[in-house]
């Protein structure tokens, strides 16, 4: 039996992870959401009466969420621990998701905006997340944290094929990045493995209803995503996707190199 955090589990990849995980019962789930009614709901009605499965209020830009989703991990849990604590909620940010980033100079404020929202959510939040479940990661077995990064902040696929939109998301997983290394920088003596994983283009919903403008910049990214890896057919289903991450993140370990680590959910750094 594994014990499971996760959060941004309402939907996407985030639901996935416990749709799948949730099916072996010997396997416990908590599941953190800014809406814990709506997501109870989701669960009771598309996944049943799941014992296993537990829904808890927590928000990554509200450090007080955090700390009480802490407590109420802790009564589920008990002296169990954690064996994998997952960062997978994140700000998926509109405005900059198709744009290059001279015309994001056209809105100055909405820049502001959204940039100081990136970093609050993807990046300090994530700091909150790790350091307030860290002592119940340290009870675990297995113990590894998992942050759910992108391939966009690779500065080598950024360079080499002129990937030009996403730069303000882009910059802040880049960030998480460098966050999650020194977790691992401090956490790796007690033998708690943390490393970063992206995990492909995933069908996850955020490809409907685009402008001419933006579809016209997914379509360049598209392209040169293909020129990249010219196998690449598009997003691939959720299902599908949660199944390579959960065999990377079950078979990483400290000693076969992840530490630290910033890897494709290939486990290298083939990001589609």
């Amino acid at each position: 039996m594994s014990v499971y955090v996760i959060t941004g589990v309402s939907s996407g990849i985030g639901f996935g992870f416990v749709k799948s995980i949730s099916e072996d019962p010997q396997n416990l789930v908590v599941g953190l959401v800014r809406n814990k009614p709506a997501t109870e709901q989701k669960v009771a009605t598309e996944l049943g009466k799941r014992s296993n499965v537990h829904i808890v209020h927590g928000d990554l830009t509200n450090h007080a969420t955090l700390k009480q989703a802490a407590a109420d991990t802790t009564k589920i849990v008990g002296e169990r621990g954690i064996d994998y604590l997952v960062g997978n909620a994140g700000f998926p940010a509109q405005f900059d998701a198709y744009s290059p980033i001279g015309e994001l100079a056209e809105e100055p404020e909405e820049l502001d905006d959204v940039a100081d929202k990136l970093f609050k959510t993807n990046v300090t939040g994530n700091i909150h997340f790790f350091n307030l479940f860290m002592p119940l990661v340290l009870k675990g077995k297995t113990k590894k944290v998992i942050a759910i990064t992108s391939g966009h902040a690779d500065l080598d696929f950024i360079n080499n094929f002129d990937i030009e939109n996403s730069a303000l998301y882009s910059a802040s997983k880049a960030a998480l990045n460098v966050i999650v290394a020194k977790f691992s920088a401090q956490y790796k003596k007690d033998g708690v493995l943390v490393f970063s994983m992206s995990p492909g283009v995933v069908e996850v919903g955020h490809f409907g209803d685009l402008t001419p403008k933006q579809t016209e910049g997914l379509m360049k990214f598209v392209g040169r995503a293909q020129a990249y890896a010219p196998h690449f057919k598009g997003p691939v289903p959720v299902e599908g996707a949660v199944q390579t991450i959960r065999s990377l993140w079950e078979r990483a370990s400290i000693e076969s190199g992840y530490a630290g680590a910033f890897v494709s959910h290939f486990g290298n750094r083939q990001w589609v």
